[in-house]
């Protein structure tokens, strides 16, 4: 399978999914991954408005999955994948703004992740079939409380708040995701580089653990680790997760009222 590009947009009757064919947008009946559904519209694929993605019954997220991330925290290589959740409503998409909450946290941090897109219910799935039930892949931030998340003793609170989802700005279909560059930039300057390959737990095993634990339905979203070299972000500060074959989600930081 050849790439394919697909996105959420707004549009005058409000979002709808797309297929982004060359400069084309076929505007979609309903989710690309429902076999129901047709293109209903074409035009121009240049000035669209993108939304996040998809819209996730839930955020599966994945703790020190980067064999460099665990080094510079210091930790043992984890036995197991280690799961926490973010909620639905913690996502925006490309070109929203994080905002900074007020009174809760005096520090913020960037997470660049690879996030896979579930195209079909599964549960109990075997490594090896994995891949049957992933629609595609996106660029997710993980954006966390940093201060937070050491005072709870536990990740829910910190990772938790409106708008600390930032997902898109498409799903990419064909990508192969076991070594794929992987880069966060902060005001223009990286500071997170590295590959999927340095994965402790790849994607298939982590799609196949996941379904283990619990039912993955469409559109759900799996966000598979951040590498070495998480930072603090400020109000006014511009944030870039960039990943090989999908492109770059870009976000603002504002300070909450």
């Amino acid at each position: 399978m050849g790439l394919e590009y697909y996105a959420r947009i707004r549009t005058n009757y409000g979002p709808a999914y797309a297929r982004l064919t060359d400069m084309r947008c076929e505007i979609l009946s309903g989710a690309p991954w429902d076999g129901a559904a047709l293109v209903v519209a074409e035009g121009e694929a240049a000035g669209l408005e993108l939304l996040a993605p998809c819209e996730p019954h839930k955020i599966i997220c994945v703790g020190v999955n980067y064999h460099d991330h665990a080094q510079e925290l210091g930790h043992s290589i984890p036995a197991s994948p280690l799961l926490f959740l973010k909620p639905p409503t913690s996502v925006i998409g490309p070109g929203e703004a994080i905002v900074y909450p007020p009174y809760w946290t005096q520090r913020v941090d960037y997470e660049a992740e690879l996030a896979v897109v579930i195209g079909w219910r599964a549960r109990r799935v075997k490594p090896e079939a994995a891949g049957e039930v992933i629609f595609g892949y996106t660029c997710l931030n993980d954006v966390t409380a940093r201060d937070v998340q050491r005072q709870d003793g536990q990740w829910t609170r910190a990772k938790s708040f409106d708008t600390f989802c930032p997902l898109g700005p498409v799903i990419a279909r064909g990508v192969d995701p076991s070594a794929l560059r992987i880069e966060c930039r902060l005001n223009g300057q990286v500071r997170q580089s590295s590959s999927t390959a340095r994965m402790i737990f790849g994607v298939r095993e982590l799609v196949s653990f996941a379904s283990h634990v619990m039912t993955l339905e469409p559109g759900d979203v799996l966000a598979t680790g951040t590498p070495a070299g998480v930072g603090p972000m400020q109000p006014g500060d511009v944030v870039e997760v960039e990943i090989e074959g999908i492109g770059c989600l870009r976000n603002s930081v504002v300070a909450g009222v």
